[in-house]
């Protein structure tokens, strides 16, 4: 438009003096018109050209939600000042904020006996409208499905794991302009279309939930494959897909039998976050949007002989400079956050919510959160990422907590980091009679007292941040190592996570990077003729126990009962309903014969289907275990295995 301005311009200078003053005004006037046009086109967001908007956020809004009270971010240059008004006859203004920034209006509207409807913004500035059409769409369902030890739930990084789209992998205008796999910082090219051209993959395979790292846009300079530098909480990043894309890859996901956790990230953005690059005030973010390092050690939230400065570091610290802190204390702050949330588990149908690095976020406004997306969605499920090594730790988080008093969290699932540890080293140690291998395992679940609720405990053997359980490709090679590992896996108390490729024995260690935590998924694989003899070994136990476990409820919802380890086998059972399922593992290197006599409580029959070695064992007094060897004993009638 400008270039053609100028030019215009720059002939009008030249012939001039050829062309009378009356013409000229009429060929001005023909310009400033088509000028006009096409401005309204390029900007049909205002009613003048003159003032344009860059952000109205959340851009549309729904009728009948719980809470009537919306609030409307608008972001422009100078809009600060305007005077505001609806062309709605029922919807109201409650009022209006007028941060220090004059580039921001932030609305608070009464939507209580609102209508699906269209209606209009107005600004008024300067004797001039501005025009913001807005609209108030129809609810398509009123409730959402939810996730429990029923599930299992799949995580991966959308970047690593397949390119569906190769168009997407370098967008214009962005800041990273690098897609390379051969960098393990770089952008490899994953994207939303290579998710859902396998969606089969993972419903052959078992897995019932999709938790897929944060694929909202993180236009950063570089290192921005990883998802948790989030520039724009409206936007999913244009080089994974768009918005409708990510919506329909829900709605398939669900039509495959499979539902979908979104990763959210609500204690820290990216600095290259419109909201940080052109805050609203300082009191956004913590620290008065100045960097201060946090200490890393959530404990202190709990800590009853925390300093106030300790306190203040570990929550309200920066993770790093590039990801700025945001104040959940800020009230215009924490409602903006959770109008996000409810936005895209109405908009895209989402079935649960994984939230990043809870305990470094205000504890009483994540409460709130927590409590608002229940009330709209009663039992959504979400889990917080809980990374403390102790389960009194852990378990303060939970809701409900006994340890934590009046100070409830209202967090209905955390993850267990600690048994995460434990998994990973069991496995390795000769079991004793108190302290080595599985003897490890039983006593910690002794310890299960202090947790509110043991089965809304996120359970897993390794993620994005931390070694592969085959932390080197000779650990790889030890089959009845991981065979073990996921037999614990998928048959304790609590909700099953497996990180994407351990199914296939894939390999890493943190040491050298994060990239080898997060190598390309084989895509090779998705054709089981080209998976190696190991490959297949790892994922048809993993799909055999995966499957199964779809129809167990005695794993999916059943009391666990355990006994100490005799003899090196630790035996434990579940039980739910009259169903009955009892593992026994072997955590010696030599072959046991396992007397059943102490266990006769969780064996109601002489024969059970062992689901590891695929038949039927009797029960007779004895069995025997090779080293390291397990069984799970089905004790349901064939007919419902």
């Amino acid at each position: 438009i400008f270039n053609f301005y100028y030019l215009v311009e720059a002939h009008e200078k030249i012939y001039l003096c050829k062309i009378r003053k009356h013409t000229l005004k009429k060929m001005m006037k023909t310009i400033r018109y088509i000028l006009s046009a096409i401005c309204s086109a390029v900007f049909p967001i205002a009613g003048i050209c003159a003032t344009v908007l860059d952000k109205v956020q959340p851009s549309f809004w729904w009728a009948g939600m719980k809470n009537p009270e919306l609030q409307i971010l608008l972001h422009g240059n100078q809009i600060g000042s305007s005077e505001v008004s609806l062309t709605s006859k029922d919807i109201t203004i409650n009022r209006v904020v007028r941060p220090e920034n004059a580039n921001y209006l932030i609305l608070y509207v009464n939507t209580a006996t609102a209508a699906p409807q269209k209606f209009t913004i107005e600004l008024k500035q300067n004797g001039k409208i501005t025009k913001v059409p807005y609209e108030l769409k129809q609810r398509t369902a009123q409730s959402r499905q939810t996730w429990d030890a029923h599930d299992v739930v799949y995580l991966l990084m959308p970047d690593r794991f397949c390119d569906g789209n190769s168009r997407n992998n370098v967008v214009k205008g962005l800041l990273e302009q690098d897609c390379n796999p051969k960098n393990p910082d770089a952008r490899h090219g994953g994207d939303i279309a290579g998710i859902r051209q396998h969606l089969d993959y993972f419903s052959d395979l078992g897995v019932t939930m999709l938790w897929i790292t944060p694929l909202l846009i993180n236009d950063m300079p570089d290192f921005s494959y990883h998802g948790y530098a989030i520039t724009d909480y409206y936007q999913i990043d244009p080089r994974y897909g768009s918005n409708e894309e990510y919506r329909d890859l829900v709605a398939a996901a669900h039509n495959k039998g499979l539902k979908v956790m979104q990763d959210m990230v609500f204690n820290h953005c990216g600095s290259k976050n419109f909201l940080f690059t052109d805050r609203p005030d300082d009191s956004w973010f913590n620290n008065n949007s100045r960097y201060v390092q946090t200490t890393y050690r959530t404990a202190s939230v709990n800590d009853p002989h925390v300093s106030q400065s300790d306190m203040a570091l570990a929550q309200d610290g920066w993770f790093v400079e590039s990801m700025p802190d945001l104040n959940q204390r800020n009230p215009d702050v924490m409602k903006y956050l959770i109008q996000n949330s409810i936005f895209w588990i109405e908009y895209a149908g989402i079935d649960g919510i994984r939230q990043d690095t809870y305990p470094y976020a205000d504890r009483q406004a994540m409460a709130r959160w927590c409590k608002e997306i229940d009330a709209q969605y009663p039992g959504f499920n979400i889990v917080g990422e809980t990374w403390i090594n102790n389960n009194v730790g852990v378990s303060y988080w939970q809701k409900d907590s006994k340890l934590a008093g009046n100070d409830n969290s209202e967090l209905p699932t955390v993850m267990d980091f600690p048994l995460m540890a434990l998994l990973n080293q069991v496995c390795d140690q000769e079991t004793n009679v108190w302290d080595s291998g599985m003897a490890r395992i039983y006593d910690y679940l002794t310890q299960d007292i202090v947790f509110a609720d043991p089965m809304h405990l996120l359970i897993f053997l390794e993620n994005h941040d931390t070694d592969r359980f085959n932390s080197t490709p000779e650990k790889a090679q030890n089959f009845k190592r991981y065979r073990q590992a996921l037999t614990l896996l998928l048959t304790l108390r609590g909700i099953p996570q497996i990180y994407y490729g351990t199914e296939l024995a894939m390999s890493g260690n943190k040491s050298k990077g994060d990239g080898t935590l997060r190598q390309d998924f084989p895509i090779r694989v998705f054709d089981a003729a080209k998976r190696t003899p190991l490959e297949q070994k790892y994922y048809d136990f993993t799909r055999r126990l995966l499957q199964w476990r779809k129809t167990s409820e005695a794993i999916g919802q059943g009391k666990l009962i355990h006994f100490p380890p005799r003899d090196g086998v630790y035996v434990y059972s579940r039980i739910h309903n009259g169903q009955v399922v009892t593992v026994l593992i072997n955590g010696m290197d030599e072959p046991r014969e396992v007397d059943l006599t102490p266990f006769s409580q969780v064996l109601p029959a002489k024969s059970a289907y062992d689901l590891v070695h695929e038949k039927e064992v009797r029960l007779d007094g004895t069995v025997h275990l090779d080293g390291r060897d397990e069984m799970i004993l089905d004790f349901s009638p064939i007919q419902n295995r």
